[in-house]
């Protein structure tokens, strides 16, 4: 049995991924905050993944196959903090750049036959240029995050050098139904429920002409896995390649109820911090590497979200 250390398993991705990981017959170790479990329920100590020796004894104790460094530390663009204030930059580097440093320094002295997968995001394109972005794009991050996230798949290359397989997803944006609240795609779909539900309210967003690439983390997850089963490691863009505007969310959302959002949403726009370019990923070379392709439609996406947060068809 193949056994595999998820380091972030308490989030949005680390949920599906667990899930996916064990139906393919995995032994998960995740790893969250504060917390371990196995997926076959004997104890295993906490690690702070901060904390290089820690990270060493976990790979030492468990001896992966694989570990995808799925944490994260950054903030909505609508949640009003500064992106380059300087607690968000500490804390963004520690997570984004440390954390799997720690790992991929544990994976070569006790695992080096492992394989690491580190979770990327489109923010290391930034302001590209290119209305497409693919693993030739050039890195040009604006925002914190962004810079963190760079410098976290520089890291992997730095390692894959030195004969480390690891490799990095660059994320587009994915949503499900566990997304935490303050998620634009999760704030559009637990109003459109309780509008349903008849509690009416309104809905106050930044920028209603927002676009990006959005596809459904379970797909995602599955990308993760097949990254690790290609016979080389590298960068890899997971994507689905359309472009989708925050007026398509509430369209697919309300829609999902049988209702209109008109009359229902206001757009606010001294709401958004920091505004983004739409960015949209070519994921080509994955799918011709793995077949991967996103089989979940937006449409059905939000519609999941709404009636996982209660929403009455």
């Amino acid at each position: 049995m193949k056994r595999a250390i998820i380091v972030g398993a308490g989030g949005q991705d680390g949920f599906w991924l667990t899930r996916n990981l064990a139906a393919c017959g995995r032994l998960v170790l995740g790893l969250s905050r504060g917390a371990a479990e196995r997926s076959d329920g004997e104890s295993f100590p906490a690690v702070d993944i901060l904390d290089p020796a820690q990270a060493a004894k976990a790979v030492e104790l468990f001896r992966p196959d694989e570990i995808y460094y799925l944490a994260a530390f950054h903030h909505s663009s609508q949640s009003g903090a500064l992106c380059d204030s300087a607690s968000l930059r500490e804390k963004s580097w520690r997570v984004n750049v440390v954390g799997p440093s720690n790992f991929l320094a544990a994976m070569a002295a006790h695992a080096p036959e492992a394989r690491f997968f580190y979770a990327s995001s489109c923010l290391i394109f930034g302001d590209s240029g290119q209305p497409v972005q693919n693993e030739e794009t050039p890195f040009r991050p604006v925002c914190v995050y962004g810079r963190a996230k760079a410098e976290g798949t520089g890291i992997c290359a730095e390692r894959r050098d030195k004969g480390l397989f690891a490799s990095a997803g660059i994320l587009y944006n994915h949503e499900s139904e566990r997304r935490p609240p303050h998620f634009l795609s999760q704030k559009i779909a637990m109003a459109a429920a309780a509008a349903s539900r008849g509690e009416e309210g309104e809905l106050v967003l930044g920028d209603l002409s927002a676009r990006g690439d959005f596809g459904y983390a379970p797909d995602f997850v599955e990308a993760m896995r097949r990254v690790l089963e290609i016979d080389a490691p590298g960068d890899f863009v997971v994507a689905t390649g359309e472009s989708r505007g925050v007026t398509d969310w509430l369209d697919a959302a309300y829609g999902a109820v049988g209702l209109d959002w008109r009359g229902r949403v206001r757009e606010d726009p001294s709401l958004i911090a920091r505004r983004r370019p739409p960015m949209i990923g070519d994921a080509s070379r994955l799918r011709c590497l793995t077949g991967w392709a996103p089989r979940t439609s937006f449409s059905d996406m939000a519609s999941r979200m709404v009636l996982a947060a209660g929403g009455r068809p």
